[in-house]
């Protein structure tokens, strides 16, 4: 599968917050789910394959080709490789213009743009395209953001919080057209989002940052099925640290128990029968390996 996103070794300080090294690749057919914390860096590493800062280490690349900043050696691959790719943001950036009007902008914008998609999914959302972009609700104005980044073809789509502050509804129907899109062959999709329900939803591979460092990157399936969290007293955490290889476990004390994660839930129900193991959300698992003490 080729990369249709890729960083490498991605480095970049602001004041005392420093970022990386980091590396992600988003392949064709598989939807990357990035997570971490408010102010870890998942946006700026976003920003990273635009080419909307200079970096200070690390390469990126669109479809195969060098993103730098400033001028390119070869503006004209590049902005070709840009047009595969499209943003969504969490908030509605069109100002205050018509939904018709969004559309002729997005003729302007893109040589591949459709026209007749745009009004497709304008009508599956049920948005007028007589109305004016501030009188549409939260959910509405995320639509309009995806039908405004399908309608020119993409192969990649990039999230930042797509999901935030919508009711149920709205996030199941965004979630919907993101399946819709993966159903197609060749397409993927970079997702970051506090909303970790999401990523389970529909992640393939899921990449935690916290204070600009990596905390683990792999599989969603892998989270789901070969984790286990323990439910323990704390005297009981306390001898599992010494039946285990060290550094194995990643314990978090709470008020009324203590949650241990463990790699293998599998083994340790056999090696544990009388302690309750139950399957990780992908919130406890982050939580647990950020906040987590490893023992």
């Amino acid at each position: 599968m080729a990369d249709l996103a890729r960083i490498d070794g991605l480095e970049k300080s602001y004041g005392d917050f420093h970022l990386g090294p980091l590396s992600l690749a988003v392949p064709e057919g598989q939807v990357l789910g990035f997570i971490g914390a408010n102010g870890s860096g998942k946006t700026t590493t976003i920003h990273a394959l635009f080419g909307a800062y200079k970096r200070d280490a690390g390469t990126a690349t669109l479809m195969g080709v060098p993103v730098g900043f400033g001028p390119s050696a070869n503006e004209k691959a590049l902005a070709e490789a840009k047009e595969g790719a499209a943003f969504v943001f969490d908030t509605l950036s069109f100002g205050d213009i018509r939904v018709e009007d969004v559309g002729r902008f997005g003729a302007l914008a893109y040589q591949g743009w459709d026209a007749a998609l745009f009004q497709k999914e304008l009508r599956d959302a049920g948005i007028a395209p007589s109305r004016k972009t501030k009188e549409l609700s939260r959910g509405m104005g995320m639509r309009l953001q995806l039908a405004f980044a399908l309608a020119h073809h993409p192969r990649l789509l990039i999230l930042d919080e797509p999901t935030a502050g919508l009711d149920p509804m709205a996030r199941e129907d965004a979630l919907d057209r993101l399946r819709a899109f993966m159903g197609e062959d060749g397409h993927g999709i970079l997702m970051s989002s506090h909303i970790t329900t999401d990523i389970e939803d529909i992640g393939d591979q899921v990449l935690c940052i916290d204070r600009g460092q990596k905390v683990f990157e792999m599989p969603m399936d892998d989270i789901r099925d070969r984790y286990g969290i323990a439910r323990c007293t704390a005297a009981q955490a306390q001898a599992l640290a010494g039946r285990f290889p060290a550094g194995s476990l990643r314990v978090l004390v709470k008020p009324h128990q203590t949650d241990v994660l463990v790699p293998d839930a599998a083994a340790f129900r056999a090696a544990e029968p009388t302690i309750p193991v139950e399957r990780p959300s992908l919130e406890e698992f982050m939580v647990l390996m950020i906040k987590g003490e490893k023992r």
